[in-house]
């Protein structure tokens, strides 16, 4: 969403947003951990390869930068309608 698209949205449909984003960070948050225990099991078995490890930590490194920007734009309107 734009910010055009933000400004439109009402109150109950700013709210949702965000919890949408919040229910998408905790799923992003327990796909992280899996990725990082079988990083760490990878590497602890012998059974691990280079290519392996680097795929990994790109998919990591993918899902803890997504949706950033959306997330600090709905936090901003959420302040300037106070809203919690």
């Amino acid at each position: 969403m734009n910010k055009k698209q933000l400004n439109e949205l009402t109150d109950e449909e700013l709210l949702k947003e965000a919890k949408k984003i919040r229910t998408g960070q905790i799923m992003d948050a327990v796909l992280i951990g899996v990725l990082i225990g079988i990083l760490i099991y990878s590497v602890m078995s012998t059974n691990f390869s280079i290519f392996l490890i680097l795929i990994l930590l790109y998919v990591i490194y993918k899902l803890a930068t997504k949706n950033k920007y959306k997330k600090s734009e709905i936090e901003s309107f959420l302040k300037r309608r106070n809203l919690k």
